[in-house]
């Protein structure tokens, strides 16, 4: 038990520092936040979406972005797709599954919104759905996936975390998340 132990946390430690040493990474990561922030700063909201444990960061993340993270600060503007069960079962019954994100996106999002699209194989129907949707209505796309990004790499700008291992995909998905929900927070808050 005590090597597989540290064997997982080897491989999340090694998966982690190849994002750290990829420039590409860092700055799309910036320019995340960036746009997060100067949607904020235009009255929009950031938007996220995602299934099963990709769903679970997302909440996580608009939590952190309507509380606080680690400035004490005004709430900011976000939500996660999914959340309401009587809007997602009804889209899901009344249309498709695919839908789900979509349909709720065309009544919530609006142009200088930030959709973040989390999926980590990159080839979830609903998310691609919710992609062209969210490009369509003038929203800001960007995705967070892995390995080599799936068909959400070829429609959107991506992360996409050098591993297929969902476990250490998700893990480096909230790591990058909580980055982009400092510098937000520095951005828009830090006057030192």
């Amino acid at each position: 038990m005590r090597k597989l132990i540290q064997q997982r946390i080897s491989e999340s430690m090694a998966v982690k520092n190849e994002l750290r040493q990829d420039p590409a990474v860092i700055d799309r990561i910036r320019e995340i936040s960036d746009s997060i922030a100067e949607g904020f700063d235009r009255g929009g909201k950031v938007i996220f979406a995602g299934n099963g444990g990709s769903f679970s960061d997302a909440m996580h993340l608009v939590g952190e972005f309507v509380c606080r993270f680690m400035l004490e600060r005004r709430s900011l503007p976000a939500l996660v797709l999914g959340a309401n069960n009587a809007a997602l079962t009804a889209i899901g019954n009344d249309y498709a599954y695919e839908e789900i994100f979509a349909r709720e996106l065309a009544a919530l999002g609006n142009p200088g919104d930030v959709f973040i699209a989390i999926s980590t194989s990159g080839n979830s129907g609903n998310i691609l759905r919710a992609v062209e949707a969210a490009k369509q209505q003038g929203l800001r796309v960007f995705g967070l996936t892995g390995g080599e990004g799936g068909k959400l790499s070829a429609i959107c700008d991506c992360i996409c975390v050098p591993t297929t291992v969902t476990a250490r995909i998700q893990e480096a998905h909230i790591l990058i998340g909580h980055i982009i929900c400092e510098l937000v927070e520095k951005r828009l808050f830090d006057n030192t």
